[in-house]
């Protein structure tokens, strides 16, 4: 029995092709990809990577498995966490979707998988319902529960008397709002949560205090705290499909604080122009197509250097090379890219020696922190290989001090480093909004001061100057989403020479000013404020002139 069911999986690739859906291609670039992820099928992947229609991949693969396949999709009426709860769903990949008479007919995403399917019949038997099974595809059951009812369009709801509920709640409606943290915060008199959206730090609810203790106590539960500890914690939550939650507490005087950082597993990667890179082909190509070098990306915590650095994978990715990263934790699954996740025991440093033997092309390191991880890294880009990294910096002239400083030769930084990209992450404003106006006599001085530092000439006079208004779209804020401001210092030969002679940062940005690209940070800022992209006050809060 079980040897048929592993030839059906082992021929559904076979079967998609003969049907039509996917061609011998996509079929070899599905099976690279489990090769990566060997706790995926290949249904699994054909769906996740779009190759094809979902109800006709649905209709194969139930004729392999000969079940009857099940659609979910909106027209699902059922209230499936009357019979299952949702950490039963999400975990064992099921869903109820009918009732008929005594019998439940629930659907399965891994309908072979018989420890889960027994488990989800014997809780339904304890409801006194029968079971009958299905097959689906996850995404459809992972775009089912995102849809889940009680979710508030921007607050949580505070009359929810169930912590679970309630905890729950908190956590999906920060899905449903894009933010990318949680603070879960005790104060004197009260709990109050907080949402980061779009860089910013809104109050969406404040919870009776004697509610402090039943929080607290469920979110060490779902992120695997211990419960009796008061004093700092790390856990993770990894029961929200497409997430995962990385979960900070720390005790304040008024109790212990939460922090949770929502990551997407499988987001899409942006391309490079959508960022807000600059729009010049030329300018890319002499950044970042090198061999035998280290680009480095640099800013503060928070403003988008991973998101940029695989951004730059997608645009150096072809079948012919091989690519690592070495991630903290990995953010985006990228398909032909082979990514390794350290954990607590492991260092950047070790596992990019450990990589170095995997007969890699281009490596991405999460962070320069050490002189150890700086002085493998170089290494690596001295002996053949292409190195992407981030450096904690102001801007790409400071990262030159920062890799000294951790005690890497002048030489050896001029040898090896190539490119240094800054940047800085500022709020969008809304497109459906936004508000034309005339330009004031003291936005036209701010322009004229950025022209002095920058020297780009702005052409102030032909500009268009915008202003938040606020509308449902953007939940009345007047911004959506966040764009990158970006300066790009390309390595010329007079500039290694300059690194390589011990020369000051000074003396380094007053050459790169006057005979490269390189322009500071505030010019590109600006150009996107003139654009209609954001506004001076958005900039203000990232940028000094």
């Amino acid at each position: 029995m079980f040897e048929s069911i592993k030839n059906k999986k082992n021929l559904l690739g076979t079967e998609l092709i003969n049907a039509g859906l996917i061609t011998q291609e996509q079929l070899d670039e599905a099976l690279a990809y489990q090769r990566n992820h060997p706790e995926l099928k290949i249904g699994e992947i054909v769906d996740m990577l779009n190759m094809c229609d979902k109800v006709q991949l649905l209709n194969v693969i139930a004729e392999k498995l000969q079940l009857k396949p099940a659609v979910i999709d909106d027209t699902l009426e059922l209230d499936y966490t009357k019979l299952l709860s949702r950490d039963t769903v999400i975990n064992s990949k099921a869903i109820p979707f009918e009732i008929d008479g005594n019998k439940a007919k629930v659907a399965f995403a891994d309908p072979d998988n018989v420890r889960v399917v027994e488990s989800v019949k014997l809780q339904l038997l304890n409801i006194g319902l029968e079971m009958e099974k299905y097959v689906t595809l996850n995404s459809m059951i992972v775009d089912k529960v995102k849809n889940v009812k009680n979710v508030q369009d921007k607050y949580v709801d505070t009359n929810e008397k169930d912590t679970t509920v309630l905890v729950d709640n908190i956590i999906l409606t920060a899905i449903k709002q894009r933010a990318s943290d949680i603070h879960i915060e005790p104060m004197e008199s009260k709990v109050r949560v907080r949402y980061r959206i779009d860089g910013e730090l809104v109050t969406v609810s404040e919870l009776p205090k004697q509610r402090q203790a039943m929080i607290a106590g469920r979110v060490k539960s779902i992120s695997n705290m211990h419960q009796e500890i008061t004093t700092d914690q790390d856990g993770s939550i990894n029961d929200y499909e497409n997430y995962s939650i990385r979960v900070s507490s720390q005790k304040n005087i008024n109790g212990e604080k939460f922090v949770l950082r929502l990551l997407k597993k499988s987001g899409s990667v942006r391309k490079l122009f959508d960022l807000g890179f600059p729009n010049d082909e030329a300018l890319v190509k002499k950044a970042f197509d090198k061999r035998n070098s280290i680009i480095i990306v640099c800013a503060p915590t928070g403003e988008g250097k991973t998101t940029t650095l695989y951004s730059i994978l997608d645009y150096l990715n072809r079948p012919d090379i091989n690519i690592v990263t070495i991630e903290n934790p990995v953010e985006i699954r990228m398909p032909g890219v082979n990514q390794v996740e350290i954990g607590h025991h492991t260092s950047f440093a070790g596992a990019l020696r450990t990589v170095l033997r995997q007969d890699p092309n281009i490596i991405l390191v999460g962070e320069i922190r050490d002189k150890e991880t700086a002085a493998t890294a170089i290494e690596s880009g001295q002996t053949g290989h292409l190195v992407l990294t981030t450096v904690h910096t102001i801007d790409a002239i400071e990262a030159i001090t920062r890799i000294r400083k951790m005690g890497i030769s002048d030489y050896d930084v001029s040898s090896s480093i190539v490119t240094i990209i800054s940047q800085r992450l500022v709020r969008q404003l809304c497109p459906k909004c936004k508000k034309k106006h005339k330009m004031t006599q003291e936005e036209r001085e701010y322009f004229e001061r950025v022209e002095k530092v920058s020297g780009v000439n702005l052409d102030i006079e032909h500009a268009n100057m915008y202003e938040p208004k606020g509308c449902k779209e953007c939940n009345n804020l007047g911004y959506i989403d966040r764009i990158g401001v970006f300066e790009i210092l390309c390595f010329d030969e007079m500039l290694k020479d300059m690194i390589a002679d011990g020369k000051s940062a000074i003396d380094i940005r007053k050459y790169a000013m006057e005979n490269t690209e390189y322009r500071p940070l505030i010019a590109d800022a600006a150009k996107k404020c003139l654009n209609g992209i954001t506004t001076i006050s958005e900039i203000d809060k990232k940028i000094v002139i």
